[in-house]
């Protein structure tokens, strides 16, 4: 069975994510919660309010209850799994923590949120200090925004929050859009390699910053080629499609070529192989057909910051 951190962060603060409100963030700010990348620590580094730790850290209770923190999901979705990461927290952290989730419409306030009829995806569950706790939830529907409590007190590291990317897309009707994105539902589906990064980089909101957030192969020995499928947002027509190699500058590809499947029908071209330029964006106007996927193949190897598939909804 596929692991569930395979599928994207939804909560992830590149995707768009939000903390938007938390019962107390006394010893560490409740952003840290979503941000990208391991969580950092050095010891003995203390500021005014103790410890400086890389995650949300809540003050000691001294009343009942329990504190919480509210997250809006960049890219809404069906939850698959959580990840609890205290990592660094060993005398500090929750001995148990719960996930509650919900599906609102709009863009409510924080006070809203505390309202709404929030659902368990995660039950209170045993934690223990700097480790990772993978969670699976087992639920089909889509939410919007997740509530992670932890009992009574004291500090996580990183929530993740990984699933399968479920926007509205009624809001493009009449519109074109980028079939590819990830925030549109996009979702690579399969490559030849992915040595050092990963390729669902290449459909991430944003530019890259440098090269870890693109996509970038092995160097090639055999004479073939590198490639990566996606499967698009809906069934469209690409239109146009930005080839972006920015910070690839001694490893970028030296050409592309697109290919696009309806359905369980055959390959056809979009793009023939095209020549590339190292750290540019290049824009191409592709053959106009309906599609359901699309193969990037680079020659013979290297990798993409970003590739956007820009069209209309068939």
């Amino acid at each position: 069975m596929p692991d569930f951190t395979d599928l994207p962060d939804l909560a992830l603060r590149t995707h768009g994510g939000s903390v938007v409100a938390a019962s107390d963030e006394s010893f560490a700010e409740k952003e840290a919660l979503i941000r990208p990348g391991r969580p950092g620590f050095q010891a003995h580094t203390f500021g005014g309010k103790g410890q400086v730790y890389d995650g949300w850290e809540t003050r000691r209770r001294r009343e009942p209850g329990h504190d919480w923190a509210i997250v809006r999901l960049g890219l809404p979705g069906v939850v698959r799994g959580v990840v609890v990461d205290t990592a660094w927290f060993k005398g500090n952290y929750p001995p148990h923590a719960s996930v509650e989730a919900v599906a609102a419409d709009g863009y409510p306030s924080a006070a809203e949120l505390e309202r709404a009829p929030w659902t368990t995806i995660v039950p209170r569950t045993a934690l223990s200090g700097d480790a990772e706790h993978r969670l699976a939830v087992d639920r089909d529907e889509r939410f919007t925004h997740v509530r992670l409590c932890m009992y009574p007190d004291g500090g996580i590291a990183r929530l993740r929050v990984h699933g399968e990317v479920r926007p509205d897309l009624s809001v493009y009707d009449g519109l074109g859009l980028d079939l590819a994105a990830l925030a549109n539902g996009g979702r690579v589906t399969a490559c030849s390699d992915a040595f050092y990064s990963s390729p669902g980089n290449v459909i991430a909101p944003g530019l890259a910053r440098h090269q870890a957030e693109g996509w970038e192969t092995a160097r090639r020995r055999d004479g073939g080629n590198d490639w990566l499928e996606i499967r698009l947002a809906a069934r469209g027509t690409v239109v146009l499609a930005e080839v972006d190699t920015t910070n690839l500058v001694f490893n970028a590809p030296a050409e592309i070529g697109l290919r696009g499947r309806d359905g369980d029908g055959d390959w056809f071209d979009l793009l023939p192989r095209t020549r590339l330029q190292p750290d540019t964006a290049h824009r191409f106007r592709v053959r106009q057909a309906p599609a359901t996927h699309v193969r990037a193949d680079i020659h013979p190897d290297g990798g993409l910051a970003r590739l956007r598939l820009l069209g209309v909804l068939a």
